[in-house]
């Protein structure tokens, strides 16, 4: 008699991102919404932290460009961060700013979308519609959200961050507590290739719907 074949479950493949950051809005034009950190740990994703209250911009999530003040919906890697104050302790690459730090929204130059550093003289790029980064006082910390990066896109949106929150619509980035913002940014870590999904309704991001 033939032996009985053994079959041995594997756990789930770990995915490729192994921290997402999900923003969620109840429709498109609604301004607040919610974030939750999800960790991905013995086979399945965790929350981490939230809900918490999350700041979009004032003509809610879509489509972005240039000249709306809408979040970017889809799924977007989050690779560094920067501020006008000390690294607050992520182990992301971070870079403290100063008066020289530019993000780059001209959209004639071939900079758009990047941080530059220059004398507001010596810029060559139009500084009147770009971000003095290091005089937003929001941007104590931030996190850069990859959208319109790679490739960049003219005219498609820039400068868009996770960052502190002012209690109102932003521009078009995500806005949460200070608080919270630091602790997101202790979580962080680079060798978990994190994310940010952001999306109208309950499920942001495909691979949470079957593990969270």
């Amino acid at each position: 008699m033939a032996a009985a074949a053994i079959f041995v479950s594997q756990p789930p493949a770990a995915p490729a991102h192994r921290q997402v950051l999900i923003v969620t809005t109840a429709n498109s034009t609604a301004t607040v919404g919610t974030l939750e950190a999800y960790t991905w740990r013995r086979g399945s994703f965790h929350r981490t932290l939230g809900p918490v209250t999350a700041y979009v911009g004032s003509e809610g999530i879509g489509k972005a460009s240039e000249w709306r003040s809408r979040t970017p919906s889809g799924v977007f890697s989050m690779t560094e961060g920067f501020g006008w104050a000390a690294n607050p302790g992520t182990l992301m690459p971070y870079r403290k700013v100063g008066s020289s730090a530019w993000w780059v929204s001209d959209t004639t130059s071939p900079a758009y979308n990047t941080m530059q550093f220059c004398r507001r003289s010596a810029c060559t790029f139009d500084t009147d519609v770009s971000e003095p980064l290091a005089s937003i006082s929001l941007y104590r910390h931030a996190m850069v959200i990859n959208y319109n990066r790679n490739p960049i896109k003219s005219g498609a949106g820039s400068a868009f961050f996770l960052h502190e929150s002012a209690g109102a619509p932003t521009a078009g980035c995500v806005a949460i507590n200070g608080v919270t913002l630091t602790r997101v940014m202790h979580w962080l870590r680079p060798g978990a290739a994190p994310v940010i999904s952001i999306a109208v309704g309950s499920k942001a991001y495909a691979p949470l719907a079957s593990t969270a």
